[in-house]
């Protein structure tokens, strides 16, 4: 018997009698814990029990299957251009292997929603591109030179491969930058968009659409622009990417740093005067997510979805994770409950990583979006300021394969077993060092992520209505439960 075995078969002995077993239900396991000792790695079915939660002792976690919150959209990572170039220069047999053990739920993580990019963003190793860039002093309002060309090269035969891979797998798309020439600086680095060319950048996110839809790659939502708040121009020339500042207020051409009661006014008009009106004119069903930054500025899409003109074109609100914290989504959640919150950005590394996905689902987001999901042991390539030489999975210098590491199991203790459309129900809260969030899926089973940070083994009893199971988990590990709600 295996060391792995062997101490799952203690984990399971751990799950003492508390009472007369539940006509032998049972719940499944799997762990995934820091030091990699357990790699999504299956338990022995726990039994069962049919017994009151009075005569149970330590930690408790109750799950209420019947007390319910939002339904999940997806989890997923990105396909920005870094990862696409790396995964694409693996070859196709190790590109396609890679690509399944990310998206594909069976022999992966299932991964199913995955965040790409309106042009290039920060991280690439390419000069940074528009959909159509045109000579200096030069504009294109027709859009006779838009062409996503360079998106053949290597990003779209991947996002074609994970559609084959996963055909379920949804898509939400982000512009870093508007093409230059529609810009106060005429550059993709920083600047704003001049109000002239709202209609026209309309009708370049319909193009993109249809550009996108034309090769087979659907579009589910996008959102106007990543991180409106932010204008690299003004930083020093080394930390220089595409962006584009939308928290500004305006006359006619001319802008001002915004009063926060403003912030959020220009996206606003955007979307209700312009990108609304061009995906409804157009036939366009791909969604709108506004906002798309930080927790920790409320103000910037409450101005969006307090105007009735404008919130109708509005799906949802989209967050970054990098500023604030999650219970200031849950805030906004609670002040316009009809549109929906999505975490769209935002790397979540190791034991505390997973702690903080746990948070995220339990302030009311629908979604989990990871941020570069590849980039080779060097750091590249990326031509952006914000550098890092470790992701969930990385080619091998020596070009074997791919290394997965901690995180892409502790993602897939969420991806692989909470499905689209399960809803999330209601659990005990713990604290960071030991915390849980419960699902019911669109089958009719429950699923228990839980999450023990600390430095030792935690011990607890599940109980739902009447019955309960006794588990462990490992010190620094990911656990997931899942069982039938009900006898069959």
């Amino acid at each position: 018997m295996s060391t792995v075995e062997w101490a799952f078969v203690m984990l399971a002995a751990l799950s003492v009698s508390i009472g007369a077993a539940a006509e032998g239900r049972t719940a499944k396991i799997w762990v995934s814990s820091q030091d990699m000792k357990y790699t999504l790695t299956p338990g022995k079915p726990i039994a069962i029990q049919s017994e009151a939660k009075a005569k149970l002792a330590g930690s408790i976690i109750e799950v209420d299957p019947n007390k319910t919150y939002q339904s999940i959209l997806g989890m997923g990572g990105s396909f920005e251009h870094t990862t696409c170039y790396n995964l694409f220069r693996l070859g196709p047999e190790k590109m396609a292997e890679t690509i399944e053990r990310l998206v594909n739920s069976e022999k992966g993580i299932g991964m199913n929603l995955m965040r790409i990019c309106i042009g290039t963003p920060d991280f690439t190793g390419e000069p940074w591109y528009s959909y159509d860039d045109m000579p200096p002093g030069e504009k294109d309002p027709d859009l006779a030179h838009f062409s996503i060309e360079k998106d053949k090269a290597y990003v779209l035969p991947v996002l074609k491969k994970a559609i084959e891979k996963n055909p379920d797998i949804l898509f939400f798309a982000s512009p870093w930058s508007p093409p230059g020439w529609m810009k106060s600086c005429e550059d993709m680095i920083g600047g704003y968009l001049l109000p002239r060319y709202y209609e026209v950048y309309a009708r370049y996110f319909v193009k993109f659409i249809q550009a996108y839809a034309a090769e087979g790659v659907p579009v589910y939502a996008v959102t106007p622009q990543n991180e409106p708040g932010v204008n690299t121009r003004d930083y020093p020339v080394n930390e220089w990417y595409p962006s584009c500042q939308w928290s500004l207020i305006k006359d006619e051409d001319t802008y001002w740093p915004v009063d926060v009661n403003a912030m959020g006014h220009n996206e606003r008009d955007f979307i209700k005067k312009h990108l609304g009106l061009a995906f409804k004119d157009s036939g366009v069903k791909t969604r709108i997510w506004c906002y798309d930054h930080n927790f920790n500025n409320l103000w910037y899409p409450r101005a969006i979805l307090s105007d009735p003109e404008a919130a109708q074109y509005v799906d949802g609100t989209a967050f970054h994770g990098y500023a604030g914290k999650p219970a200031d989504m849950a805030a906004f959640h609670d002040e316009f409950p009809q549109k929906d919150v999505y975490f769209s950005e935002g790397s979540m590394p190791g034991i505390r990583g997973a702690a903080r996905i746990v948070g995220l689902f339990r302030n009311w987001s629908r979604t989990y979006n990871d941020w570069v999901e590849m980039i080779d042991y060097d750091g590249k390539p990326n031509n952006g300021p914000f550098k890092t030489n470790s992701t969930c999975i990385q080619p091998r210098r020596d070009g074997s394969g791919v290394d997965y590491d901690f995180t892409y199991y502790s993602y897939g203790q969420f991806m692989k077993f909470v499905k689209r459309g399960a809803l999330r129900i209601a659990s005990t809260e713990g604290d960071q060092q030991f915390n849980n969030v419960a699902f019911k899926n669109p089958d009719g089973e429950l699923a228990l992520v839980a999450v023990n940070g600390q430095d030792k083994a935690v011990s607890f009893a599940v109980v739902f209505g009447e019955e309960a199971f006794k588990a462990t988990l490992p010190a620094k590990s990911v656990g997931t439960f899942v069982w039938a709600a009900e006898a069959q």
